[in-house]
């Protein structure tokens, strides 16, 4: 928290993907009934993730960027926040490291994650034959993705889960 709230004093625009360190905004979708979870491929990090990502120019809120991510890379248009459909509420802040590739060197996600949720699971479509989705029981989530970061963001989701049982 400490480095984004310096991004956020010292950076004249915390979103430019120009910088080593940048906000990015991401979700993990839920469907509260059967307590599952929505997981992406995501080729560059080689690994199973939430989705989201970058601000548009001129996006400066960390939930609409997420939501509409969600809404691009699933398919899905009916994604609520949750679980205060009233609400967004920050399930997680993360830096996450990003690898070079496509021209970009290295650097830093300031990720801000909420909680989406879709009473359409079998509506969504994959924006790429590369970007594979997968439903999963959250506890098999956790088990399946390779970044602590995220597993905390699902424990967390799951607490959630299991208090609305």
């Amino acid at each position: 928290m400490a480095r984004l709230r310096q991004l956020l004093a010292g950076a004249a625009d915390p979103w430019a993907r120009a910088a080593p360190l940048h906000l990015t905004g991401s979700a993990v979708v839920v469907h509260p009934p059967t307590g599952r979870v929505l997981l992406r491929w995501h080729d560059r990090m080689q690994a199973w993730l939430q989705v989201g990502g970058h601000a548009d120019p001129g996006e400066t809120d960390a939930f609409l960027i997420a939501a509409r991510e969600a809404r691009e890379e699933t398919g899905l248009t009916d994604l609520v926040p949750w679980p205060d459909a009233e609400r967004p509420r920050i399930i997680q802040v993360a830096v996450v490291p990003v690898p070079a590739a496509k021209g970009e060197p290295e650097h830093e996600h300031g990720d801000i994650r909420y909680a989406l949720a879709t009473d359409h699971p079998d509506a969504i479509a994959p924006e790429s034959d590369s970007a594979q989705l997968e439903w999963l029981d959250v506890d098999e989530a956790i088990a399946k993705v390779g970044w602590d970061n995220l597993r905390i963001c699902l424990t967390r989701l799951a607490d959630l889960l299991r208090q609305r049982v």
